[in-house]
């Protein structure tokens, strides 16, 4: 950062010179220091997989939460700081419950993720609040099929036939530019996931750390069990 520009990285809603919100930008940084987060949709449904970093043989995997049950076929994935993601976890959860209160019907996974990002994009705007640091995928079925979205720490969003967050964000994006298929199944869209995130582990993936969250027409909210993640391991050897 260039001397003249260090006043501009202290409040959140002043702009620099060249038109550049820093705060915004640093939390998209926390982001790209997260775990690499994956999501991908096919013609049978969605899912999402995640890769956990566990720190030491301590601890216990399961107490590291990346994928969260917001909705019957609403699902949603972080990357960067958890404890951001948990409160839009609890706000996005609530804003489905009081849609489905409302008007006794679950809600459009397009009108939530505009809803959520609508919130985030609020901490990018007042003084006194700083940018949640995470982004998140959010991957649901509803009435017009399977759907996935990228939200940003600005508050922006994006459709996306197959995406990734997170560290070594661009090896995955990689895979995916190469080998998606509108055509394929959502068990190889899963292995096709497994193979982007080993590419940028650069080595074995381990079941115990894996997780993994399907959402089909005819299933609701899934998570699979670490005896599936090992057959889905087996056909990516």
């Amino acid at each position: 950062m260039q001397p003249g520009q260090m006043g501009y990285d202290r409040g959140i809603t002043v702009f620099s010179p060249d038109g550049r919100l820093f705060q915004v930008e640093y939390a998209r940084e926390a982001v790209k220091r997260g775990t690499t987060t994956i999501g991908i949709k096919t013609k049978d449904g969605v899912a999402l997989v995640v890769g956990k970093i566990i720190s030491s043989k301590l601890v216990e995997p399961d107490s590291i939460e990346k994928i969260f049950h917001i909705d019957k076929k609403i699902g949603l994935a972080t990357s960067g700081l958890v404890g951001d993601a948990r409160v839009l976890v609890d706000y996005a959860r609530m804003v489905a419950q009081v849609n489905r209160v409302s008007y006794d019907e679950r809600i459009d996974i397009s009108t939530l993720v505009k809803r959520i990002c609508d919130y985030k994009q609020t901490y990018t705007q007042y003084g006194g609040v700083r940018p949640f640091g995470t982004a998140l995928l959010i991957a649901g079925v509803d009435e017009d099929g399977p759907h996935l979205y990228e939200t940003d720490p600005s508050g922006a969003f994006q459709a996306y036939k197959a995406g990734s967050i997170g560290m070594d964000r661009e090896e995955v994006q990689e895979v995916f530019d190469e080998e998606y298929d509108d055509d394929m199944s959502l068990d190889d869209g899963i292995v096709l996931a497994l193979k982007g995130l080993k590419r940028s582990t650069e080595g074995d993936l381990d079941p115990a750390s894996l997780e993994i969250v399907i959402i089909t027409t005819e299933e609701d909210f899934k998570k699979v069990k670490e005896d599936k993640i090992k057959e889905y391991l087996s056909s990516l050897e």
